[in-house]
């Protein structure tokens, strides 16, 4: 049977067992089921990939937010701040990795934050890992799926969808209002007067601190938060409205021009991977 992750009075325990365990890996499951949980910032002192079947998480790390769909992972190296919100039906499994001190070569864990697209074998290899105990026996099937496991995280795709999130207290108060309230439509002049900033002194300063324009990054966030609403099972229509869409064909075609798909085809997808 896998570990499974509760997030209840078991939690620290085995966060324990698996911190303790001096194993190339370790794998657990996460399930859950909560209108809205968070783990506020932590770090690990080994790598974590987690891995989401069903429901969408995010995570905070390195100055970005990160969606984690599913079908998707997020590597997170060892002591790197973190902290994960997610809300729903929540499926999915956490690997835990012995850092680059105690590993070297191809199968090293990231040294960065960053999303990985995971293959049919990986996901499979994950599932059969979390079936392991934390101490499984060296030189047995436990350790050479662990290292064909490891394998394929290092040849993974890399890359995904994740939101900047800038380090000046003005543009991180905007960002802030605008992911808590993302109905709010209005443009850069609107939120240059709120900050007491000239128009295109804050689009000098957005593109900076971020990397975009203020237009891509409120649109990155649309599709973050739109991937979340839906995947915990909201309409599409309903989607467009709460983001402060006027129409529905608007926010489709947003979508369809940032992933290539319908909001409607790009879930089916994902979930017809499952």
């Amino acid at each position: 049977m896998p570990k499974l992750l509760h997030f209840d009075a078991g939690f620290q325990d085995l966060m324990g067992e698996v911190s303790g365990a001096r194993r190339k890996a370790v794998t657990v499951g996460i399930e859950t089921e909560t209108v809205g949980w968070e783990l506020k910032f932590h770090s690990h002192q080994k790598a974590q990939l987690m891995l989401s079947v069903r429901g969408v998480g995010l995570c905070e790390a390195e100055g970005s937010i990160w969606l984690v769909p599913p079908q998707s992972a997020i590597l997170i190296p060892a002591k790197v701040m973190h902290r994960v919100a997610v809300s729903g039906k929540i499926e999915g499994y956490a690997v835990f990795i012995e850092p680059i001190g105690t590993q070297a070569g191809p199968q090293a864990p990231p040294r960065k934050t960053t999303t990985i697209t995971v293959t049919p074998l990986l996901r499979e290899l994950i599932i059969r890992s979390a079936q392991f105990p934390a101490k499984y026996k060296s030189g047995g099937v436990e350790s050479r799926v662990t290292a064909l496991l490891l394998d394929e995280i290092a040849a993974a795709p890399t890359g995904g969808l994740h939101l900047p999130m800038p380090s000046d207290p003005r543009l991180r108060r905007i960002f802030e209002n605008m992911i808590a309230n993302p109905a709010n439509r209005r443009d850069i002049s609107y939120w240059a007067r709120r900050a007491g900033l000239g128009q295109r002194t804050l689009a000098r300063v957005v593109a900076a601190e971020t990397g975009m324009s203020f237009g891509r990054w409120r649109h990155r966030l649309d599709i973050i938060l739109a991937m979340q609403w839906m995947a915990e099972g909201a309409a599409v229509e309903k989607t467009a409205i709460d983001l402060g869409y006027k129409n529905v064909g608007s926010f489709i075609t947003m979508f369809r021009k940032a992933l290539g798909a319908s909001p409607a085809n790009y879930m089916a997808k994902r979930s017809e991977n499952r």
